[in-house]
């Protein structure tokens, strides 16, 4: 009997480690993603946090926007992010989800048809990333589960100009979707539904986008002009690599789900009251609301940026608040990555630097052209003859006045463009906290000299001091 006890004993122990990993395995914790899910999460996590962004903190780099209290950053403090002011850790947190996908896509032949959508947005968050703070975490970064959570900074030049940096990426990303012959879709693509050509369109438009971006740096025509030739970019307001926000929650533009006090602390910059009101641009109406206490119905007023609120009496109802489009009618507003318009005004620029064999002023009446077409404002008749002609003797302030118009909702960007190009002409700020210099980069955030002190203090001491006012490598005198 003994014997027979010992027996059904192991037998027991056998039937209970059969299956143990099986068993023990929480079916509602998956120990791998998959990769449609995570590019799903990637684009609107990115797109809907850097939109806020861009409106909070960006709009009043960019002279959009004003703020009448918790404006430290307006007045250029930037190391005071309050209301917005802080992207590092959107950037670090969806490069790090898309190194996944990036990754899964090598790793596993099924997934192979995610590498070039991966490698495409790995180049345009890395290049805004390094766009706003310069030198940066890149070639060690996003892998802190298998090598180091400490990444040293990478130089702005090496980003952009070496293997697996920006360009390399584009390049990659677009030879890997011409040679996918696989039967797999592309799912969780929430700019082009799948749709491959589409991201060879928006990467041959971040190529053109870049490549003007480091223009001063590099000869860039050869590269520019093959594009050009080509001709597949984004090129219609159809083809834009943006997704919609809905009028309701949880999908609409994050200021509508934010109490009426963040929303109303925004109002008009009087930079861009200014500008539109010289061109009498009638997307003013659809941007900005005419103010509480103007005499007629289509009175718009705009207030200088960096006002020292604990010393000075402002009235919100003196000054326009942003469009209905920003709050009650997000529907009609994109989270918007890449565009036609912007690609236009770019070639624009191309064509009026010599850069490129072609009309400069065809490429910018197209880019005013799909600018009202995409804020869903009738161009008026006489536009481009009169008030918004193109002026061969100004042509670079035209286009990119337009440009910064067009671009209201990537804030963030119309900044970048001024510190390249210096337009539009931004106004000093009414009470700088920055010696009245308009910084040319954001300072890298507390955290990081708490978390990557060694690394940080390389770079800091490269920027006199995490200094706003040390030019990043494109920004070239």
């Amino acid at each position: 009997m003994k014997y027979l006890y010992i027996i059904l004993g192991f037998l027991f122990l056998a039937g209970c480690t059969q299956n143990f990993e099986e068993i023990n395995t929480n079916t509602n914790t998956p120990v791998s993603v998959q990769p449609s899910l995570l590019l799903r999460q990637v684009i609107y996590d990115y797109g809907e946090q850097m939109s806020y962004e861009g409106f909070t903190a960006g709009n009043l780099l960019g002279q959009y926007t004003t703020a009448l209290d918790f404006n430290l950053f307006d007045r250029h403090n930037l190391k005071s992010p309050q209301l917005g002011g802080n992207p590092w850790p959107i950037f670090y947190q969806n490069l790090r989800d898309n190194e996944i996908i990036l990754a899964l896509s090598k790793e596993n032949p099924a997934y192979a048809v995610y590498e070039g959508p991966a490698r495409i947005m790995k180049a345009y968050m890395a290049a805004s990333l390094t766009d706003l703070f310069g030198d940066v975490p890149y070639f060690e970064a996003f892998k802190g589960d298998n090598t180091t959570v400490t990444p040293k900074y990478d130089s702005q030049e090496s980003i952009y100009m070496d293997e697996n940096g920006i360009l390399d990426n584009l390049s990659k990303g677009i030879e890997t979707i011409q040679n996918y012959e696989g039967t797999i879709v592309l799912e969780g693509d929430i700019l082009f539904n799948g749709d491959l050509d589409g991201w060879l369109r928006f990467a041959n438009s971040l190529r053109i986008k870049y490549l003007m971006r480091i223009s001063a740096r590099v000869n860039i025509s050869q590269e520019l002009q093959s594009i050009v030739n080509e001709g597949n970019f984004i090129d219609s307001n159809n083809e834009n690599a943006v997704f919609d926000f809905s009028d309701g929650e949880p999908n609409n533009f994050r200021l509508a789900r934010l109490r009426i006090g963040d929303f109303n602390n925004f109002v008009m910059s009087e930079t861009i009251h200014d500008i539109l009101s010289e061109l009498n641009d009638p997307r003013i109406a659809r941007l900005y609301r005419p103010f509480a206490n103007s005499i007629t119905e289509d009175e718009y007023n705009g207030l200088l940026n960096g006002i020292d609120a604990s010393a000075t009496t402002v009235s919100l109802s003196d000054y326009s608040l942003t469009g209905t489009i920003f709050r009650e009618n997000t529907g009609l507003l994109d989270a918007n990555f890449m565009t036609s318009m912007e690609t236009h005004f770019l070639l624009a620029e191309a064509a009026h630097k010599g850069y490129i064999n072609a009309q400069a002023q065809t490429f910018y009446e197209t880019g005013v052209l799909q600018a009202f077409d995409y804020w869903q404002v009738e161009l008026p008749p006489n536009y481009l003859t009169d008030q918004g002609a193109y002026d061969p003797e100004n042509s670079l302030e035209t286009i990119i006045t337009q440009k910064w118009i067009a671009n209201m909702i990537n804030g963030y960007e119309g900044w970048v463009e001024y510190r390249r190009t210096g337009f539009p002409r931004l106004k000093q700020v009414s009470a700088s906290l920055n010696n009245n210099q308009i910084p040319v980069r954001m300072p890298y955030p507390p955290e990081e000299e708490a978390l990557n002190n060694a690394n940080y203090s390389i770079a800091a001491s490269n920027t006199n001091g995490n200094s706003i006012n040390v030019k990043v490598w494109w920004d070239k005198d």
